[in-house]
């Protein structure tokens, strides 16, 4: 009696350990990034992490290896830090997300720009992580720089996606919503209830109580372009595309979304969402 509850004991710990693997590998992953920025340069830590057709946003979006191949390794050291992470119930896609600061001669230096990055990795043939996508945000100085990370409160979905649903289909719900009902009514109807939010200088939205309150304070007009990429893997996607804000019928701003998609439960919900304007030439 004694075996078999040792030996059950001992299985549901390496269930447990085995759910565990892949997330805790692309947060390793993440932190590898970061002591390799630190020890030989950021453009050698990108170069080294990305995938070939890698993008990120230089504010626009651009290939990662030709932007990063051309720049010149400087002084500054970018550090930053996961402080959220979670990854496809099949291990293949991922995200990671936290704060970031830029020292510009370097650690001895202090700080002097802070934002936000959202990465989103997916694991190459050998079972390594790359980074496929890197954006972020500016903003003010926060109180601390944080190195503690968590990952999503509920986790209850079906494993796989065994009904292999796309999120295509509610993203392109969450247009329509936000064009009839207005853009509050489609994040309270597809965000998740811990959704992730980013915008240009401004600290982290999180949870969707706070996203209505800044729906609230927010007085433009928000359209995505129909135009965009949706791409995933099981239960976690994303949909890349294009927004414009007007006000008073005047464009005050453009540039991208990116939106990460989640199926928990057997509904699809945004987890992470960010607009990165692009100035204008």
């Amino acid at each position: 009696m004694k075996f078999a509850l040792r030996l059950l004991l001992l299985l549901a710990f390496a269930l447990s350990a085995f759910g565990q693997t892949d997330l805790q590998k692309l947060v390793d992953t993440e932190h590898s990034f970061v002591r390799l920025a630190s020890e030989q340069g950021t453009r050698s830590a990108f170069l080294a992490n990305m995938a070939d057709d890698a993008l990120v946003f230089n504010p626009d979006k651009i290939t990662a290896k030709p932007f990063w191949t051309a720049r010149a390794e400087g002084p500054g050291l970018l550090s930053w830090a996961p402080n959220y992470a979670d990854i496809s119930s099949n291990g293949i896609m991922g995200y990671t997300t936290g704060n970031w600061e830029f020292r510009p001669k370097g650690k001895d230096d202090l700080p002097t720009a802070f934002g936000e990055f959202i990465t989103v990795w997916l694991q190459q043939v050998d079972g390594k992580y790359k980074f496929i996508l890197d954006i972020g945000v500016d903003h003010p100085k926060p109180e601390k720089f944080s190195t503690e990370w968590i990952t999503a409160k509920n986790d209850s979905r079906k494993a796989l996606n065994e009904g292999n649903s796309s999120a295509a289909d509610p993203s392109t719900g969450f247009l329509k919503m936000s064009e009839e009902s207005g853009l509050a009514s489609a994040y309270k109807y597809f965000g998740s209830s811990d959704i992730h939010m980013f915008r240009e200088d401004k600290m982290p939205i999180i949870g969707l109580k706070n996203v209505a309150a800044e729906m609230k304070r927010f007085k433009g007009n928000v359209r995505f372009s129909r135009k965009s990429t949706v791409f995933g893997s099981g239960d976690i996607s994303y949909n890349l595309g294009a927004y414009t804000i007007t006000e008073n019928q005047n464009v005050t701003e453009k540039g991208n979304s990116l939106q990460i998609w989640k199926l928990v439960q057997g509904r699809w919900e945004i987890v992470l969402d960010i607009l990165k304007p692009v100035p204008a030439k």
